[in-house]
C-alpha cells in the first residue's frame, strides 16, 4: 500500500509543479522525475497509516459519479422536454436523405439530435452565436472516424481526402456546409477529446443507452458481466524507477500510466505499460450477445478486484438496473460488502484454493448434515453471509431424528458456496456465458480502432474509450453489418467464387 501512496504523491507533485509537463524535453523530464522520486522516498514515513482515498490510490478519482450525471429516466424526460420546447416546426426535408448513401450513417444521422448533443456538451459561458463549428459537429466527426475510418490517423482523417468538398456524404453527416470550405483540424478533435469532462462523457453514453434500450436489443435479461483489457502505451522505458521493499515505483512520460502483468498471450510480452480498461457489459442470455455499457480506465498495475464497487456505483448512478454480475476470479465479493451496499450479487468460478466444507460431496455438491447422514440437505435461505440448509429426508425417513439437528449453516466463501451456490442451475449458465464478455473488447479494439491507439493521457484515452463504446452501440443498433444467411454450404460457396 505504501508504494501506491508514494506513486500518488509523486503524481500529484509533478502535475502541480509542472503543468506544461507534455511540452518538456525528455531529458528534462528524466531529471525532474528522478529528483522528485528520491525526495519523496527520502522524506516518506513508512510507519504511517495510509489515509489516501482508494480512488486516488487507483488513479480514478476523476471517474467517480458526481453532480451533473443524468440517469436513464432523467434522460428520457430531458429528451421529451427538448422536443416539446421546439417552437418552430421545421419541414421533413433532410439533406442527409440525398447525400448520405450509406445505410449505417443514415440511421445514425437520423438518431442523433444535434440540439441535445450541444446541450449535453455545453459549459459555463458557452454561447452558440457566431460559431462555425459546434460541439455536435466535433462529436459527429469522432463518430465518423471511429465507425468508418478506425484504421487511419486523425491527422490523415482531417484532410481534403476525407472531409473535402467532394466528400459530400462525410460533410453532411458531420454537419458541414457544402458551399463553404469549412474544415476541421486534428488538433481541434484532440482538444475536444481532452476537454470532455467525465460527466459529459457519461451523459453522452446515457443518451445513446437510452436509444439502445428503446431498440429492444437489451432484452428483458438482467445478467451483466465485468472484464478488463489492456491498452498499451507508446512509452515503454520509464523516466525513473526505484525498488522499495520488493515493489517497483516507475515514472513514465505519461505520469498516470504504469506497468502491469498482461493476460497470457502467446504473441505478446508478459508485461504491458499503459492502462487497463474495466468494462461492465450487458449480456442477452438468449442470444449470448454482450454489449459495453460503461468503463473505467486505470493504470495497468492495479488488481482487477479493486474496480468492482466503483463500476457498480457508476452504473447505478446512470440508472442501469443490476442484479447479477458474472465475472472471473479477479472480481469477487467475498466479504459481501458490495451486496450489502448495492444489493448486487457477483458470481465467479469457484476458486481451487478454497477447500470444501466438511460433509459436502465434491462431485455432486450435495450437502449432508454429518458424516453418518446419506440424505442430501435442502437449501432454504441466505442471511448474514450464511447459507441455511435443512434436512431433505421425507417425514419419518430420518434414522437419526433424535440426535440430528436437521439443520446446518455454511458460511459464504470463494469456492462452491458463494452468495448463490454453484450448484444452482442458473449460476452454471451464467458462468458458461461469461466468456462472451470478451466480445465487446474485440469490437472496441477492431471496429473502432482502440487496438492501435497512441495513448497520450488518461483523460483523452478515457474519452476515446467512451466514444468507442458509443460507436459500437450505434453500429449494433443500425444492424447493417449482420452476416447474410445462406442455405448453401461453404464448399459450394467456394466453388461459386472459383467459377466466377
Amino acid at each position: 500500500m505504501h508504494h501506491k501512496n508514494i506513486k500518488l504523491i509523486i503524481r500529484k507533485q509533478l502535475k502541480k509543479q509542472f503543468p506544461n509537463w507534455k511540452r518538456l524535453p525528455r531529458k528534462t523530464k528524466k531529471e525532474l522525475s528522478r529528483k522528485v522520486l528520491n525526495e519523496v522516498v527520502d522524506g516518506y514515513n513508512f510507519k504511517q497509516t495510509v489515509e489516501a482515498p482508494t480512488e486516488e490510490l487507483l488513479a480514478i478519482e476523476t471517474q467517480l459519479p458526481g453532480k451533473g450525471i443524468i440517469n436513464l429516466d432523467e434522460m428520457a424526460r430531458f429528451i421529451d422536454m427538448v422536443n416539446s420546447n421546439k417552437i418552430i416546426k421545421f419541414s421533413n426535408y433532410r439533406r442527409s436523405s440525398i447525400y448520405i448513401d450509406d445505410e449505417e450513417l443514415q440511421f445514425i444521422d437520423a438518431l442523433i439530435d444535434d440540439n441535445i448533443i450541444n446541450r449535453l456538451l455545453s459549459y459555463d459561458g458557452y454561447s452558440p452565436a457566431m460559431r462555425d463549428i459546434f460541439p455536435s459537429n466535433l462529436f459527429r466527426a469522432e463518430l465518423l472516424k471511429a465507425i468508418k475510418y478506425p484504421e487511419i490517423s486523425y491527422r490523415k482523417f482531417c484532410t481534403k481526402e476525407y472531409l473535402g468538398l467532394d466528400r459530400k456524404q462525410n460533410r453532411v453527416f458531420i454537419g458541414f456546409p457544402l458551399h463553404k470550405k469549412t474544415m476541421i483540424d486534428h488538433t481541434q478533435l484532440c482538444k475536444f477529446r481532452s476537454g470532455l469532462s467525465f460527466v459529459q462523457q457519461i451523459n453522452l453514453l446515457v443518451y445513446i443507452l437510452h436509444h439502445f434500450k428503446q431498440s429492444g436489443l437489451l432484452g428483458d435479461c438482467h445478467l451483466h458481466g465485468i472484464d478488463s483489457t489492456e491498452l498499451a502505451n507508446y512509452c515503454k522505458i520509464p523516466l525513473a524507477s526505484l525498488d522499495i521493499n520488493g515493489k517497483k515505483i516507475r515514472i513514465y512520460n505519461d505520469i498516470d500510466c504504469d506497468c502491469g502483468a498482461r493476460r497470457n498471450k502467446r504473441d505478446k510480452s508478459k508485461y504491458v505499460v499503459g492502462y487497463r480498461l474495466h468494462t461492465l457489459t450487458a449480456i442477452d442470455a438468449k442470444t449470448g450477445h454482450s454489449f459495453p455499457l460503461v468503463s473505467l480506465l486505470a493504470p495497468a498495475n492495479h488488481h482487477d478486484s479493486h474496480f468492482l464497487p466503483f463500476l457498480v456505483n457508476l452504473a447505478q448512478a446512470m440508472g442501469i438496473d443490476i442484479k447479477l454480475i458474472t465475472a472471473d476470479e479477479a472480481y469477487h465479493d467475498k466479504d459481501g460488502s458490495l451486496f450489502k451496499k448495492t444489493g448486487v450479487i457477483v458470481t465467479t468460478p469457484p476458486s481451487t484454493k478454497v477447500s470444501l466444507p466438511e460433509n459436502v460431496d465434491g462431485n455432486s455438491r450435495a450437502v449432508f448434515c454429518n458424516d453418518s447422514c446419506n440424505v442430501p440437505m435442502l437449501r432454504v435461505g441466505f442471511e448474514h453471509q450464511t447459507h441455511e440448509y435443512k434436512c431433505g429426508a421425507d417425514p419419518g425417513g430420518c434414522q437419526h431424528l433424535g440426535t440430528c439437528p436437521q439443520c446446518r449453516y455454511i458460511t459464504v466463501d470463494g469456492g462452491l458456496f458463494q452468495q448463490i451456490p454453484y450448484e444452482t442451475e442458473q449460476i452454471k449458465l451464467a458462468h458458461d456465458i461469461r466468456k462472451n464478455c470478451e466480445r465487446p473488447f474485440n469490437l472496441l479494439k477492431n471496429q473502432t480502432g482502440l487496438e492501435t491507439i497512441r495513448v497520450r493521457s488518461q483523460q483523452a484515452t478515457m474519452a476515446r474509450c467512451t466514444l468507442g463504446s458509443i460507436a459500437v452501440l450505434l453500429i449494433k443498433m443500425a444492424g447493417t453489418r449482420k452476416k447474410k444467411k445462406t442455405d448453401k454450404p461453404k464448399q459450394l460457396l467456394l466453388l461459386d467464387k472459383k467459377a466466377a
